[in-house]
């Protein structure tokens, strides 16, 4: 039988030998992973919190997981910046036993084909390679530009119980890799999470993420600590118009003294709200709104098929003076083994 304490204390070793170099709190350091999975999700402006009962729920919630009752998989693909930025996510989860699920979950962050050309500035004079940018004999040789990628991974390992008839709790263990360049980070973090139902359709829950400040240690002797968040969320729903309307609130807690770039704060914790609602027609076919963390309304749509969910939003990036900085489409797709056979046990 594997010893899961031998594990945890290995892994808290690797973490401190990690600790080299210079080390700070990193405001932003993991924001690649605050972006959102699923596009249910993210046309609900990411309220999520109290409500995820899927697969997804490795990213928003660990304790969702417990909800399924069938294996399911999920992948989603999306577009930045007018192509610039991909950002790609799959997950697959298994109930086990009548109250447990476990799943494991990837996120990849990438921009290809950024120009390098730090080794392409040239005096004209002499054709060679210098370092002095207010050299006024310097010039770009644009056969020297090479180009390089960015590219941030987040794997989520998760584990789901149900408590009770009316609370579930959850972990995740995730591991982080960056690069930029030749250079490359490594990073290890805890999330826990528990959902509660005090009352027919009443829903809450709460995800703590980096609960432990997670390390992320670059080879070039750089460490950065990425500070906790706090994720609290409600959600109520109700019957209206011939169907069902799920109206969520989420509260995010950040500790980086994020100021300015936050709904409002005090001292150094920033809070930002997100907020969604869904009305779904018989199970079949739903319609969903937001508003995010970032200040930016998101619309969607989604269709359940026989085993198969399909699920699209749409949101429009806004800079600091209105200009826009393009459109965004994600669409997700969620496949669940809703068979007999693979019925959780005692169902």
């Amino acid at each position: 039988m594997i010893n899961i304490k031998k594990i945890f204390i290995a892994l808290v070793i690797i973490a401190f030998q990690l600790n080299f170099g210079q080390t700070e709190i990193a405001k932003y350091a993991g924001e690649f992973m605050s972006i959102g999975v699923g596009a249910r999700a993210l046309a609900m402006g990411g309220a999520q919190v109290a409500i995820v009962n899927d697969v997804t729920s490795g990213y928003w919630n660990p304790a969702g997981l417990a909800k399924m009752d069938y294996p399911q998989v999920a992948l989603m693909h999306d577009e930045r910046f007018g192509g610039l930025v991909n950002y790609n996510y799959g997950s697959v989860a298994i109930p086990y036993g009548n109250d447990m699920s476990f799943g494991i979950s990837a996120i990849r962050l990438s921009v290809d084909g950024i120009p390098d050309t730090r080794e392409a500035l040239v005096d004209m004079r002499t054709g060679e390679v210098i370092y002095d940018i207010d050299n006024p004999n310097g010039k770009i040789d644009p056969d020297k530009v090479k180009e390089f990628s960015n590219a941030d991974w987040a794997f989520y390992g998760t584990f789901s119980k149900k408590q009770s008839d009316n609370f579930y709790w959850g972990a995740n263990i995730k591991v982080i890799s960056r690069s930029l360049a030749e250079f490359s980070a490594l990073g290890i973090g805890f999330d826990v999470g528990a959902l509660y139902q005090p009352m027919d359709n009443l829903y809450l829950g709460a995800n703590l993420m980096d609960i432990t400040t997670t390390l992320v240690a670059w080879d070039g002797g750089r460490n950065e600590l990425i500070s906790p968040t706090a994720k609290l969320g409600a959600a109520y729903s109700f019957q209206f118009l011939g169907g069902s309307f799920l109206p969520a609130l989420d509260l995010d807690m950040r500790f980086e003294n994020r100021q300015f770039a936050s709904t409002f704060n005090v001292g150094p914790v920033s809070f930002d709200v997100r907020a969604g609602l869904e009305y779904s027609f018989q199970n079949l076919f739903m319609i969903r709104a937001g508003y995010t963390d970032v200040k930016q309304f998101t619309i969607g749509a989604g269709v359940k098929l026989p085993k198969l969910n399909i699920d699209y939003s749409y949101a429009q990036f806004s800079g600091a003076s209105e200009e826009t900085l393009g459109e965004t489409h994600r669409i997700s797709i969620m496949l669940t083994l809703e068979e007999p056979k693979y019925l959780r046990d005692g169902l």
